[in-house]
């Protein structure tokens, strides 16, 4: 039987590849798109996809209060993780007295553009505890930038940051080596990077033909 991540592998190379000449947000151009929203907006996808955030963040031994990004992309992320780290508390028996928690709440919140001209003028909206340790996740990572924003935007805000994710890395434009230099000591961690996902496409094509 497969696991999440290769079910969601799945999903990603069904939905949300296409090969073709594409221009990017970056001003570059690509002979593919990845629109990773067209997986974490699907049902299933949606449900993949956090469960393979928060397999990841238990795996790296991460305990982080919140999980955050940029808004429009980390968006399904965050609220299908959030959601996720619920429904295995009220899912399972307690805790023995005195172990230490092997579930938690993790609370979610999303960095915006730009902050507001009204009301509260926040640039953060949901979760904003000074000092607390937080995720920020993105979908793709090309140049980095909406990455690295919410990284900045999470530092001014008092969080402190212990990993950074994204669910497929776009190797082509380096953006890699920018992340992890904003992060600092926090990891960056990539699900999938484009190569995985080209792959699992072209073996889904190879197999199907008229699909």
């Amino acid at each position: 039987m497969s696991t999440p991540r290769e079910q969601l592998l799945q999903v990603l190379a069904e939905k949300s590849f296409k090969l073709g000449d594409f221009k990017l947000s970056s001003g570059g151009t690509s002979d593919y798109y990845i629109d990773c929203r067209t997986t974490t907006l699907d049902a299933e996808g949606a449900r993949l996809t956090a469960r393979v955030f928060l397999d990841k963040i238990m795996e790296r031994g991460w305990r982080p209060q919140a999980i955050g990004g940029m808004t429009m992309g980390a968006d399904p992320i965050v609220v299908g993780v959030a959601m996720l780290s619920a429904q295995q508390i009220h899912g399972r028996a307690n805790d023995k007295p005195g172990d230490r928690p092997s579930r938690w709440y993790i609370d979610g919140f999303l960095v915006r553009k730009a902050e507001k001209t009204h009301g509260t003028a926040k640039r953060i909206e949901g979760f904003h505890q000074k000092g607390a340790q937080v995720v920020i996740v993105d979908d793709v990572c090309t140049t980095g930038a909406s990455t690295i924003q919410a990284i900045e935007a999470a530092r001014e805000a008092g969080f402190e940051i212990v990993g950074v994710m994204c669910l497929v890395e776009r190797t082509e434009a380096n953006g890699r080596v920018h992340v992890e230099k904003a992060a600092g000591n926090a990891p960056f961690i990539a699900i999938f990077d484009d190569t995985d996902v080209r792959q699992e496409h072209l073996k889904a094509k190879a197999a199907d033909p008229l699909g």
